[in-house]
């Protein structure tokens, strides 16, 4: 039985433990799950919960199995791993008085979008791609927010009026062997051009021909106007042949003008792939140039936060204070040493967005009108 177990046995709330013993109701939660206050004495601490478990006549044996029990000590991988999806209960929606949750709901409009110096120099280079060509490839963690640029570029592209194509291969179960789903091959890549261009036009049988239907068709799409930009999702999962070949695709001209530009979108696989050291797609690497979208900076959750805070008319005040803010930094931040010298920073929207909901909802269950540091360490 651990100390969980017995509060709830014996119908005794948390938070009425803290108030007993002088404490906050995270840190009771904190204590359950084995991480004990720093600024208390633990043996001390121990002690008044023996007293006033006792008190509420609870066993001496009840009480010395959860204080014997041992407690598994977290491990600093286990402390970095990002939490599973979370969604905002009931009770957390009617205390902080969100109707939806505006830290992980999807961006609807360009002023929604939080921008940042890195965040627009990505922007900057997807829009300069689709427009004015090119061959590049955004890389980043899961979640920091790559598919919402896209978004916001073919949302751009639509808003200014420009005569650009978009191309998007489907890549539903798309990985990079025929072991784990299925690869996408030049020929679907093709088949998603003639789609997008010509969707009324039946495609050639032979590989050959449908090739040559394809350039002719984007020479003739070109000639009238258009621009034309290939966008492939999930690039990480794209096979090498299937890199190598996007060369090809990338050369397709017209006298001097090139007829379609490239952008892929993946995680960081995708850079590896795109290695200077990876001999196998060398022709692709001297080609294409590697974005990458960075996590946010520890100084800019704050603004991000009260960013998507806006459309909920809230003050950031009203939902975390700035103890939460650093723990949150602190909690998707790994460091190689004691110096704190960071290494690897998960400061990424989704990353950001769940364990935020989860610390809401740990703070509605507490009673705690406010995320502390404390309710973020016991999420």
């Amino acid at each position: 039985m651990n100390l969980k177990t017995l509060l709830e046995t014996h119908r005794i709330s948390q938070r009425k433990l803290a108030e007993a013993i002088g404490i906050s109701a995270a840190s009771v939660n904190n204590i359950i799950k084995g991480e004990w206050p720093k600024s208390h004495n633990k043996a001390e601490l121990m002690a008044s919960i023996n007293q006033f478990l006792t008190k509420k006549g609870i066993s001496k044996t009840d009480i010395d199995t959860v204080f014997n029990a041992p407690n598994p000590q977290p491990t600093q991988e286990e402390e970095a791993m990002l939490l599973s999806k979370q969604s905002l209960t009931p009770q957390a929606k009617r205390q902080f008085g969100l109707f939806s949750n505006p830290f992980t709901s999807d961006i609807q409009s360009l002023e929604e979008l939080y921008t940042s110096s890195d965040i627009n120099y990505v922007r900057t280079a997807m829009y300069h791609t689709a427009k004015a060509g090119g061959f590049i490839a955004v890389c980043a963690e899961s979640g920091a927010g790559k598919s919402t640029l896209r978004r916001e570029l073919i949302e751009r592209i639509n808003r200014e009026h420009h005569a650009i194509i978009v191309i998007e291969p489907y890549v539903l179960a798309a990985e990079d062997n025929d072991t784990k789903g299925k690869t996408l091959k030049s020929l679907h890549i093709a088949e998603a051009i003639l789609h997008a261009i010509a969707p009324l036009e039946r495609p050639k049988i032979s590989p050959e021909a449908r090739f040559r239907q394809i350039h002719k068709l984007l020479k003739d799409s070109s000639r009238a106007g258009n621009q034309h930009v290939l966008i492939i999702e999930e690039a990480h999962s794209l096979p090498l042949a299937t890199l190598k070949h996007l060369k090809r695709f990338f050369e397709l001209e017209d006298g001097f003008r090139k007829l379609l530009s490239i952008i892929l979108i993946g995680q960081n696989e995708l850079a590896l792939k795109l290695s200077e050291q990876n001999q196998e797609v060398r022709e692709v690497v001297q080609r294409c140039e590697v974005v990458t979208l960075e996590p946010l900076s520890p100084t800019g959750l704050t603004d991000y936060l009260s960013h998507r805070l806006k459309p909920t008319n809230k003050k950031l005040s009203d939902i975390i204070d700035e103890t939460g803010v650093m723990a949150i930094t602190q909690r998707l931040t790994a460091t190689a040493n004691r110096k704190g010298q960071h290494t690897r920073s998960l400061l990424y929207p989704l990353a950001i967005g769940n364990l935020l909901t989860g610390a809401l909802n740990s703070a509605a269950d507490l009673g705690i009108p406010v995320i502390t540091a404390d309710v973020v360490a016991g999420v």
